[in-house]
This record gives structure tokens, C-alpha cells and sequence, in this order.
């Protein structure tokens, strides 16, 4: 299949989003209590003292690092996993394979589609009444503007590599509810999704942030407030590029398996 055709999945992923408008309000008002509730810790943390900092980063600086390192780059990597999970379990991936398609590739033009969606009409929505409400700061210099953008596509391949192997992993255990709570769980501690890797001690610092799953949401934030001069964005970025070849390669290998294993599971 050419690679242009992929972008009809893309297109009908968004307009499927859009039939079902009552998950739309519930999960955009879901998102807006949670990214309320995140702002509410950190100005707790920081108390009722003007110009406070902590790591010389004040409220409005973390309250744009909740918005950008949850929301904005944390997109719903669980429909993926379960995606791939119930089409193994009920066999509807055999359909695929006898279509003139790659099944990773079309996973991934789908599930851009889907965050397309979330972005326009969830992330977007919330990151305005934030902004109304608690204000946001820039990026502190265009060539970290442009760079968190970079960080960003970045984020969104390492997140996607990462939540489809972890999909493909149902060929051997027939399930994925272990191995999605599991990439969650990791996630969460790990990425810097909740509380910046700057916050953590230093060796797990250390540790966390030469892991994969930092560059879903910590290092883009980071690079975004500022927390990482340009030689450091580009090394940082540099080092995600690897890891995230190295994801891919272990993807395509662990792919030729699955298929291997499917065709000798229907004899």
C-alpha cells in the first residue's frame, strides 16, 4: 500500500472520534478536573509568597510544565495498547495481515488521527482556560520554541513506539490489562509526567533521565522552560533520536515475530 493511503486512517480515526460528542464533553471535563487538580498541588507547594521559586522555577513555570508534560505531549497512549490487545484476542489482526498493509504503520496513521483529535478539541480547549485562569509563560527563547517542537514529534514517536510494543507483547500473554497498567505505572515514575526528574533524588535523577520514557514528557517541557541550554537541547535531543531507533529496530523485530507466531498458531 502506498504510503499516502495511510492518511485515509488518519482522516477516519478523527471523523470516528467525532460521532461520539458526549465522550468528547466527558473526557475534555475529566482532563479539566485532573489539570486542575495537578495546578492545585504545585500552588500548595509553593504557598501564598510571591515569587517564590523552587530549583529557580516559580508557580507559573510549573504550572505551564502540568500543562505541557500532561495534556499536551501525555495523549491517551492506553487505546493503542488496547487496540492492539482486543484485536489479538478476537483474531480480527489476521485481517489485517491479509491486507495489502503494515500493521504497525497503519496503527500509527490511526492513532495520529486520534491525537489529532485530542489536541484540537480536548488539549487545546484546556490549555485556554488554564491560561485564562492561572496564565502561562513562553518559551523562553524562540530557539526553545522551536526546539520543544522538535522534542515534541520526538515525544510522540517514542510514546507510540513504546505503547505498540507493548501491544504486541498480547501475541505471547493474550492479554495487555497487565501490560498496560505496567506501562502506566511506568510512565508515571518515570517520565517526568507528574513530578519534573529535577525534583527527584540524584541518582534516580541520574538514572530516569537516560531512560526512553523521559523524553515523552520531561526533556520537551524542560527544553521548553528553559532548563536546558541550546548545546544540551540538541545533545538531548540527539540521544532521543538514538533510543528511539532502538525502539523502532526492537519494533520491526518483535513485529516479524508476532507474525511468525500467528501464522504458526493458525497452523
Amino acid at each position: 500500500m502506498r504510503a499516502a493511503a495511510y492518511a485515509n486512517f488518519t482522516v477516519n480515526a478523527f471523523q470516528t472520534r467525532l460521532a461520539y460528542r458526549n465522550a468528547v464533553w466527558a473526557g475534555a471535563f475529566g482532563d479539566l478536573v485532573f489539570m486542575f487538580a495537578r495546578i492545585a498541588i504545585w500552588v500548595s507547594v509553593y504557598g501564598a509568597a510571591s515569587g517564590a521559586t523552587v530549583e529557580g522555577f516559580s508557580l507559573p513555570d510549573m504550572i505551564t510544565y502540568a500543562l505541557l508534560a500532561g495534556p499536551v505531549l501525555y495523549w491517551d497512549f492506553s487505546r493503542l495498547v488496547n487496540e492492539v490487545g482486543n484485536a489479538v484476542q478476537t483474531g480480527d489482526v489476521a485481517v489485517y495481515l491479509l491486507k495489502p498493509l503494515h500493521y504497525p504503520a497503519y496503527l500509527l496513521a490511526s492513532h495520529i488521527g486520534h491525537f489529532l483529535f485530542e489536541l484540537l478539541l480536548i488539549v487545546l480547549p484546556i490549555a485556554v482556560i488554564v491560561w485564562l485562569t492561572y496564565g502561562l509563560v513562553p518559551p523562553v527563547s524562540p530557539f526553545h520554541g522551536l526546539a520543544f517542537l522538535a522534542f515534541w514529534l520526538l515525544s510522540f514517536a517514542m510514546l507510540f513506539t513504546l505503547a505498540t510494543l507493548a501491544g504486541l507483547l498480547a501475541f505471547w500473554l493474550m492479554t495487555v490489562f497487565a501490560l498496560e497498567w505496567f506501562l502506566m505505572s511506568i510512565m508515571t515514575l518515570l517520565s517526568g509526567g507528574l513530578v519534573p526528574l529535577w525534583l527527584f533524588p540524584d541518582w534516580l535523577a541520574a538514572i530516569a533521565g537516560h531512560l526512553p520514557f523521559a523524553w515523552v514528557s520531561y526533556y520537551p517541557a524542560a527544553v521548553y522552560l528553559g532548563k536546558l541550554d541550546p548545546g544540551q537541547t540538541l545533545l538531548y535531543f540527539a540521544i532521543g533520536c538514538v533510543w528511539l531507533l532502538a525502539l523502532l529496530t526492537a519494533l520491526g523485530w518483535l513485529w516479524a515475530q508476532a507474525r511468525h507466531r500467528l501464522i504458526v498458531q493458525g497452523g
